[in-house]
C-alpha cells in the first residue's frame, strides 16, 4: 500500500531526505527537480496541478494558504484537493496582516520558484508582486497563472475584473462551440479540460525557466493564459472553418464530416468509440464485422465516398456492435489495429486493475477520507523511481518546520505568530 496518513511527521522528514540527498531506492539517478524549492498559492485546479508535477518530479513544494485554506480545501473534504496536493507540505499564513506578509517575504527570498494563479494584480496589491520579491532574490521563477492575461508584451499589467473559471474559458476560447449536436445548446466538456491545460503548461514554462536560470543566473517572471493555451485544441476545427466558416457541431463525428466512421457506437451494455484515419482501418473494420463483401463497393472505397454516405457507414458499424458487450466490440477492433475504445464510466476506470499496478493510480490512506484513488504524475522518468505519493498534509500541518528552515524563526517566534492570528493549523 503506497501512502500512510499526513499526521506521520516522520514520513515525511524521510521524503524530504530523499529529495534534498537524490537518495531513492535501487535506482540510479534522483528525480530531475530534486534540490528545487517551490511556494504553491495555487488555489482550486491550475496552479495545484502545475505544483503537483512539480512535487512529483523531485521539487520540494510548499503549499501556502491563507488561514481558512485555498479554495477547494474550503469546499470541504475534497478528493481533487487530495488528488492534487499530495507530496507537498502545508503553510497557513494570513499575507494581509503586515507579519504575515514579511514572513512570506523571507521564504521568498529562500525558494527557486513562487507558483500563483490570482486573479491579475492581485499579488502586487498584497506585496507579493515578481517586482517587490526579485529585488532580494533575483534567481527567482515566478510563475503566474492566468486565465485571460497578466501583462502585455512590454511588461504592463493588465488589470481585469473578468473571472476566469474552466467553463467561462471554454466558452470565450470556442470550444464549447464546437462541443454538443446542431440542434441543442453548446456544450462545456464534462471533464475540467481547460483548468489542467493551463496547469500543464504552467509546469512547462516553469521548467523551462529554470532551464534558462542554469545558464544566465537570472530568474525571471512568466505567465500562461489558459485561453492562450486553449486556441490549439482547435485545430480540427480551424481545418473546418477554413472550408466553412459556419462550422457546426457535430456531436461524436468528425467535425468536418471528413472521416467515417468517426463517432461513437451503441453496445449491449454501453457505448464503443471507433474512427478510421485511413483506408486500411476501414478495411480491418469489414473484416471483423463480417463484411468483407463491401471492400469494393464504391459507396465505401476511399474518405470521401464514406463521408458522403456517414449515415450508411454509422448504421453498417452499429448494426454490428449493438448485440455485443462494449468491451467484447473494443477488444475485436483493436486486435485489427483499428482504434478503438469502449467508452468506460468513471467507476469502471476507478477500479480499472491496471491502472494501478503501471501506477498510473494508486490507492492512498487519506487521514481525512480514508482509502482513496488518486492519479499519479503521467510523467515517467526512465533511471528514477516513481515518488510515492504522500497523503495532502492538513492545513498549516508544516508550519513550524517550515518557518524554521526557511524563514529562520525560533519556536517562541512562530508561537508568537500563532497566538496574533497570523498562522493556524499548526505551530
Amino acid at each position: 500500500m503506497i501512502g500512510t496518513p499526513s499526521g506521520s511527521g516522520e514520513l515525511r522528514r524521510s521524503a524530504e531526505h530523499r529529495r534534498e540527498s537524490g537518495e531513492a531506492s535501487g535506482d540510479d539517478r534522483p528525480l530531475p527537480l530534486t534540490g528545487v524549492t517551490v511556494l504553491d498559492l495555487g488555489h482550486i485546479y491550475q496552479g495545484p496541478y502545475a505544483g503537483f508535477l512539480m512535487a512529483t518530479a523531485g521539487a520540494r513544494v510548499i503549499k501556502v494558504e491563507p488561514l481558512e485554506g485555498e479554495g477547494l480545501r474550503a469546499r470541504g473534504r475534497s478528493l481533487p484537493f487530495a488528488m492534487l496536493n499530495a507530496c507537498k507540505e502545508s503553510v497557513s499564513l494570513d499575507l494581509k496582516h503586515p507579519d504575515g506578509l514579511a514572513v512570506f517575504g523571507k521564504l521568498a527570498a529562500s525558494v527557486d520558484v513562487i507558483l500563483v494563479n490570482f486573479a491579475p494584480g492581485v499579488p502586487e496589491r498584497l506585496g507579493i508582486g515578481y517586482e517587490q520579491l526579485s529585488v532580494d532574490n533575483p534567481r527567482l521563477i515566478y510563475a503566474h497563472g492566468s486565465g485571460f492575461g497578466v501583462r502585455q508584451l512590454d511588461g504592463s499589467l493588465v488589470e481585469t475584473s473578468v473571472p476566469a473559471m474552466d467553463i467561462t474559458i471554454q466558452a470565450h476560447a470556442g470550444t464549447m462551440s464546437i462541443t454538443g449536436y446542431e440542434d441543442s445548446p453548446p456544450m462545456k466538456s464534462g471533464a475540467a479540460s481547460i483548468d489542467f491545460l493551463g496547469g500543464t503548461h504552467l509546469y512547462g514554462a516553469i521548467t523551462t525557466a529554470l532551464y534558462e536560470r542554469e545558464r544566465t543566473g537570472r530568474g525571471r517572471s512568466l505567465e500562461v493564459r489558459m485561453a492562450d493555451a486553449t486556441y490549439f485544441t482547435l485545430a480540427t476545427a480551424l481545418g473546418a472553418w477554413q472550408q466553412d466558416p459556419a462550422v457546426t457541431r457535430q456531436g461524436n463525428r468528425h467535425l468536418g464530416l471528413a472521416l467515417a466512421p468517426y463517432n461513437v457506437y451503441r453496445c449491449s451494455d454501453g457505448h464503443v468509440a471507433v474512427i478510421a484515419v485511413s483506408n486500411r482501418h476501414w478495411r480491418s473494420i469489414l473484416a471483423v464485422i463480417g463484411r468483407a463483401d463491401l471492400v469494393n463497393d464504391e459507396r465505401f472505397r476511399g474518405f470521401t465516398d464514406r463521408a458522403e454516405h456517414i449515415d450508411e457507414v454509422d448504421q453498417l458499424v452499429e448494426s454490428w456492435s449493438s448485440s455485443r458487450p462494449k468491451a467484447e466490440v473494443a477488444t475485436a477492433l483493436q486486435r485489427a489495429h483499428v482504434p478503438a475504445a469502449a467508452v468506460r464510466m468513471v467507476d469502471e476506470v476507478v477500479h480499472d486493475q491496471s491502472q494501478f499496478e503501471r501506477g498510473a493510480m494508486v490507492w492512498i490512506d487519506h487521514p481525512e477520507m480514508g482509502r482513496i484513488p488518486i492519479p499519479h504524475s503521467p510523467i515517467r522518468w526512465h533511471g528514477s523511481p516513481l515518488l510515492e505519493l504522500e497523503p495532502s498534509p492538513a492545513l498549516g500541518a508544516d508550519n513550524a518546520a517550515v518557518l524554521a528552515d526557511l524563514a529562520g524563526l525560533e519556536p517562541v517566534e512562530i508561537a508568537a505568530l500563532a497566538d496574533r492570528g497570523v498562522i493556524a493549523g499548526g505551530a
